[in-house]
C-alpha cells in the first residue's frame, strides 16, 4: 500500500504502518497533552498503540486463517481505522473467505474474554481494558466494506447471487454507513475523527467494488481479448538515447527488450530509464538497465491470472507470447481498466 513504512517482518509477513497512523499518534498525543499535560500525553499513546497491538493480533488471524486455504499474507498495514491484511488472491470459495473474515473478529473475541478473566493484574480498569476488543469487535462486524462485517455480508450474499453483485450490495451498505459516519461528525465537533472514519471507509468500498468488478470480468476473457497490439521493443544493446526517443516519440511507458535472437530478455520502465540517465554514463546499453525479473503471459492465458501475476511481481506491464513463444501483446493496468470501461457501457457486447 503506498504512503506506507515498513517497520518490521514476523512470519514472513512485512507489517507495515501507514502515514496516517502516524499522524493519528500526533493528534492523540498533542490533544491529551492540552488537556492533562505530558503525562496525559503519554497515556493518551500508550492507550493507542494497546488498541493496535489487538489490531495487529486481529489481522494475524485473518493470516493464519488464509494460510490454511494455501493463501499467503504479504504485508500488513496499519491505518487510523484498524488494519488491512493484504491476501495475494481472494478466497475462490464464499466459505473460504467467510472464514477467514470471522478468524480475526474471533482472536479480539479471545482478546476482550482474556481482558476480562484476568482482569486484577493490569493496571487499566477491567471496564476499560475490556471495553478495548470490545469496541474493535463490534465496530469491525459492521455489515460494510471494508470492515471484517462487510466481508462476512459477501461471503454469506455469494452462496445465492454472483460474486461481483454480492460485492456491490456490501460495499453499497459500506457507503451509506460512510455517509452515517461522516454525518454524525459533522454536527458533533467532539467525533469529528468519524469524518476521516468515513473517508476511509468509502473509499475502501469503493475500491472493493472495482475490484470485483475487475475480477469478475478478467474471468471472462484471455488475456488477447485486451492485449496492445502496437508497441515498441528495444534491443538490448540499444543506447540509452535510443530508448529515450522510443519514450519521447510514444505515448509508452514500458518497452519489452529483445535479446539477439529475438526472444523477451527483459522489460525498461520508464522510471529505470530516467534513473539511468541521471548517472550520466554514456556506456550503459537498455540491457544493463532493464527489469529482468518479468514474468511473461500467453495469449491463451485467463486475464484473472494474467492481473494476478502482474500484481504479485508488481510489473508495470507483462509481455504476451503466442504458441510459438514470439511476442505479440503487451498487458498494461490501462487495458484492464479500458476492458472494465466497455464491458459496463456495452455488457451484452462480447470484446474480440
Amino acid at each position: 500500500m503506498g504512503w506506507s513504512i515498513p517497520i518490521l517482518r514476523v512470519a514472513g509477513i512485512q507489517l507495515r504502518i501507514h502515514i496516517t497512523f502516524l499522524l493519528l499518534i500526533a493528534w492523540i498525543a498533542f490533544a491529551y497533552y492540552t488537556h492533562g499535560g505530558s503525562s496525559a500525553a503519554v497515556g493518551g499513546v500508550l492507550f493507542i498503540l494497546l488498541l493496535f497491538a489487538c489490531v495487529v493480533l486481529h489481522e494475524f488471524g485473518h493470516a493464519l486463517a488464509g494460510k490454511a486455504f494455501g493463501i499467503n499474507t504479504p504485508d500488513i498495514t496499519l491505518l487510523p481505522i484498524g488494519g488491512v491484511a493484504r491476501l495475494e488472491r481472494i478466497p475462490d470459495e464464499p466459505v473460504q473467505e467467510l472464514v477467514i473474515a470471522v478468524a480475526g473478529p474471533a482472536v479480539t473475541a479471545l482478546i476482550a474474554l482474556g481482558a476480562f478473566i484476568g482482569g486484577g493484574s493490569w493496571d487499566y480498569p477491567p471496564t476499560t481494558k475490556t471495553s478495548i476488543p470490545v469496541v474493535l469487535l463490534l465496530f469491525n462486524l459492521l455489515p460494510a466494506f471494508p470492515m471484517d462485517g462487510g466481508r462476512v455480508l459477501r461471503a454469506l450474499l455469494a452462496t445465492r447471487i454472483s460474486y461481483a453483485r454480492a460485492t456491490q450490495i456490501a460495499a453499497t451498505v459500506g457507503q451509506g454507513f460512510a455517509f452515517v459516519f461522516g454525518f454524525i461528525g459533522l454536527l458533533n465537533p467532539n467525533w469529528f475523527m468519524l469524518i476521516f472514519i468515513a473517508l476511509f471507509v468509502y473509499i475502501g468500498a469503493t475500491q472493493e467494488a472495482a475490484l470485483a468488478q475487475m475480477r469478475d470480468v478478467s474471468r471472462r476473457f484471455p488475456v488477447s481479448s485486451a492485449m496492445v497490439r502496437e508497441f515498441r521493443t528495444l534491443a538490448a544493446d540499444a543506447t540509452l538515447e535510443e530508448a529515450v526517443d522510443a519514450l519521447l516519440a510514444t505515448s509508452q511507458h514500458d518497452f519489452p527488450v529483445m535479446d539477439a535472437t529475438r526472444n523477451v530478455a527483459g522489460l525498461l520502465t520508464r522510471h529505470d530509464l530516467i534513473a539511468a540517465l541521471r548517472k550520466n554514463d554514456p556506456s550503459l546499453r537498455v540491457g544493463d538497465v532493464m527489469r529482468r525479473d518479468i514474468p511473461t503471459v500467453t495469449t491463451g492465458t485467463r486475464f484473472e491470472d494474467a492481473f494476478r501475476i502482474m500484481q504479485e511481481c508488481d510489473c508495470p506491464a507483462v509481455p504476451v507470447l503466442d504458441r510459438m513463444k514470439r511476442l505479440v501483446g503487451l498487458l498494461t493496468p490501462e487495458n484492464v481498466t479500458e476492458l472494465m470501461m466497455v464491458q459496463s457501457a456495452m455488457p451484452q457486447r462480447r470484446v474480440l
